[in-house]
Order: structure tokens, then C-alpha cells, then sequence
């Protein structure tokens, strides 16, 4: 732990010991520690998926609903290999300390991520605390689309890395038409948002339940990008009584009372939690 920055983290275990409850905001950051690829700008992109640097295909234009429509085996070869991936990710061990932080300080808990990986549930997060503002990988409906049916993906996929296209297209059980995950992608007219607004009036109740009371934001690599994340942290962050602790290694800004720790997500908690661990003894 570096020097400069004991009284932030000592000020941030402050934070979580004195809270009455925790919420947890996360970007793409919280997954870099658990091995998951950096997409930021084009470079980090193209360094997770190589084939599409050569292609001139960027992020925002892999991630484009209109694949499913016009070749859906390609727009599955992004998203199929995707799938695979956070299926074979163990979510690293702030995971836990998060968890472990509610249960030692009995404190009510809440997620809210841009991330559509899964990881915190994964990780042991209940399901009914978990907001996801884009979707989630793990739910698929249909291209069209004909319903507003959200269906768990149960599908295996192999990827011909060569081409990144998959080997079969998951079809829409109630018309035939090509599936495609329940997740909101650049420039999309076809999302089904039903699910993340269900998530989205639990997070609401939550905050409601905790109106007046000590509310600690730990927020996790979000960046400025897509600032979704950031905004809800800052929008919690000015009720009274809030308080965010912010931790990303590129983008920590955030103006006092709320804490920056320019590090990554594992360093930024096991920091705050040797300081929780050094006040109780």
C-alpha cells in the first residue's frame, strides 16, 4: 500500500465500518482483476480479439444488434465466444470481501453494474440485489423481436477463432427467427428492457428503504466512456449521508467528502480491508 495513500484507505474503511448500508457500483475495471480483457478504445479491443483489427471492426461495431439480423453466426462468434468466457472466469477475491463487508457490519446490499458478465452473481450475489443496466450475456430473446420472452441461455458454443463465427445461430422458440443476447448493444432498436427495469425498481425500493441513512457507494472501474455507472455512484453520492469511495487506476476524480483511490479493484479492497482488520484490533 503505498504511503500517500493510508489516509484515503483509512478514511474509506471509515466509510464502511460506519455505513448503514452498501451499495457496490461496477464498469468493465471490476473484471480486469479476474482476467477479463480491457476493452478500452480501439487498442484494447483489438489486443482481446485480434481477427477484428484486421478486420476494421471496432468495439462499438462488434457489438451491433444489426449481426443478428444480417449474419447472425457472426454477431454469435463476438458474443458466443463472450459467453464462453465468463463461464470459465473465477470472479476474484474482492468479490468476496464485498460480501464479507455486508455480513461482518450487517449492512443491506446492492449492486448496480454496466458489466453484462454475471460475475456477481456468479460470485454469490443474490439475484433480486443485482442491477444490471445493460442486460445480461446469460439471457437471450429474440432478433425481431416477436414477444417481449427473455429466456436463460443454455447454449454451448464453439468458435472458429479464425473467421469469429459460431457453429450454430440459438433460434427464437416462439418464431424460428435468430436469438440474440437479452443485452443493450450500440445503436440498439430492438432491446427488451423488461428484465433490467424489474432490477431497476428493486434498486429503487432499496435506496428508498435507506433515504436519510449513512449509504456507502463503492464504486469499481468505471470510467467516463459510457458513464452510466459513474453517474448513479455521483446521483447516490449527493443524498445525505452518502458517501462513494471511488476506485479506478486511469479515472479516479471525484470531489470531497467522496474518497479517490487511483488503483485497481483487488488493491483498492484489500487496502480498505487491512485498515477495517488494523482498527479492530
Amino acid at each position: 500500500m503505498a504511503a500517500d495513500l493510508a489516509p484515503v484507505f483509512r478514511a474509506a474503511a471509515e466509510a464502511v465500518a460506519g455505513a448503514q448500508a452498501l451499495v457496490v457500483t461496477a464498469g468493465a475495471g471490476m473484471g480486469v482483476d479476474s482476467g477479463l480483457p480491457d476493452f478500452r478504445g480501439d487498442t484494447g479491443f483489438w489486443r482481446a480479439y485480434p481477427l477484428y483489427q484486421r478486420l476494421g471492426i471496432s468495439f462499438v461495431d462488434a457489438a451491433n444488434p444489426e449481426h443478428f439480423e444480417h449474419d447472425p453466426a457472426f454477431g454469435w462468434g463476438f458474443y458466443g465466444h463472450r459467453t464462453n468466457l465468463y463461464r470459465a472466469t473465477v470472479p476474484h477475491a474482492g468479490f468476496a470481501l464485498l460480501r464479507d463487508w455486508a455480513a461482518r457490519y450487517g449492512l443491506d446490499l446492492f449492486v448496480a453494474t454496466s458489466n453484462v458478465d454475471g460475475q456477481f452473481q456468479k460470485a454469490g450475489f443474490p439475484e433480486q440485489a443485482v442491477l444490471e443496466f445493460h442486460g445480461s450475456i446469460h439471457h437471450l430473446q429474440c432478433t425481431g423481436p416477436c414477444c417481449d420472452r427473455i429466456w436463460d441461455n443454455r447454449e454451448a458454443f464453439r468458435i472458429d477463432e479464425e473467421t469469429m463465427r459460431a457453429d450454430h445461430v440459438p433460434l427464437c422458440p416462439r418464431c424460428g427467427r435468430a436469438a440474440r443476447p437479452n443485452i443493450l448493444m450500440f445503436g440498439d432498436y430492438a432491446w427488451i428492457g423488461d428484465r433490467t427495469q424489474r432490477q431497476q425498481e428493486h434498486f429503487r425500493q432499496f435506496l428508498s428503504r435507506h433515504l436519510g441513512r449513512r449509504i456507502t457507494v463503492v464504486e469499481l472501474g468505471a470510467g467516463t466512456a459510457i458513464p452510466t455507472v459513474r453517474a448513479a455512484s455521483e446521483r447516490i453520492g449527493s443524498l445525505s449521508g452518502a458517501r462513494v469511495i471511488r476506485i479506478n487506476p486511469r479515472e479516479p476524480q471525484i470531489r470531497q467528502p467522496h474518497l479517490s483511490l487511483p488503483c485497481g479493484a483487488v488493491e483498492g479492497l484489500s487496502g480498505i480491508e487491512r485498515m477495517l482488520r488494523l482498527a479492530a484490533t
